[in-house]
């Protein structure tokens, strides 16, 4: 499966000289957030593939305008050619804005999860806006990440967390690509990024009373 990653930044190279030939073998879309719903509705039109995403802290406009035809997987899983994906939004609390999260809040929301990531047997890709608390993130409160992921990242081990809202333009501590202790392979996806994962090659996943006891102590 060939995944087309997007965040923060409207690429120009797939908005302003867009081609058809540019998604040509890109099976899936997913946005990690901060992007404008005109721009994954463009895209799901011109790519006939799914679009998947979750908000960004920015992302009040979806309040009122959801991005049509794409699907919003926040606090959700959802399985594509096989393909486990489970999303969280929003960044750390720094104001009122609707999709920004105390550590306390994350948390709770990624037990509401538990479930269905048992039912699901694990997940093979997670996708979130903000970072993890170390891998990727910064030191102000706005662009740090959260401690739970990494909790997240060890329970489940998946092969992949994709993420945005630390943007390239922020210097040295943009990290495109961060290997992380579970074995998680961590992408930075601002402006755009492909992602290759075959569907023979799923995450190997603990065992689901494992998964449980790991998620329920987060």
């Amino acid at each position: 499966m060939k995944i087309l990653a997007i965040a923060d930044e409207e690429s120009k190279f797939l908005w302003d000289f867009f081609t058809p030939d540019k998604l040509d073998g890109i099976d899936l879309i997913i946005s990690c957030g901060d992007l404008r719903a005109e721009y994954l509705e463009f895209l799901v039109t011109m790519g006939h593939v799914p679009v998947l995403y979750v908000p960004g802290n920015h992302d009040t406009r979806y309040e009122k305008h959801a991005p049509e035809g794409c699907e919003c997987i926040d606090g959700k899983i959802v399985t594509i050619g096989g393909i486990r994906i489970l999303g969280f939004g929003g960044s750390m609390k720094y104001g009122n804005g609707p999709y920004m999260y105390t550590e306390e809040e994350m948390k709770k929301r990624i037990k509401k999860t538990r479930k269905l990531i048992v039912k699901n047997e694990g997940i093979d890709i997670l996708v979130t806006h903000s970072p993890a608390n170390g891998y990727g993130d910064m030191d102000d409160i706005p662009h740090r990440g959260y401690q739970c992921f990494n909790s997240l990242l060890e329970a489940c081990r998946p092969r992949f967390m994709l993420h945005g809202h630390v943007h390239a333009t922020y210097g040295k501590r943009f990290k495109r690509v961060i290997n992380h202790p579970s074995g998680t392979r961590i992408i930075n996806c601002f402006d755009r990024y492909v992602v290759e994962l075959d569907k023979q090659d799923k995450t190997a996943q603990p065992d689901k009373k494992l998964i449980k006891k790991m998620i329920s102590a987060i």
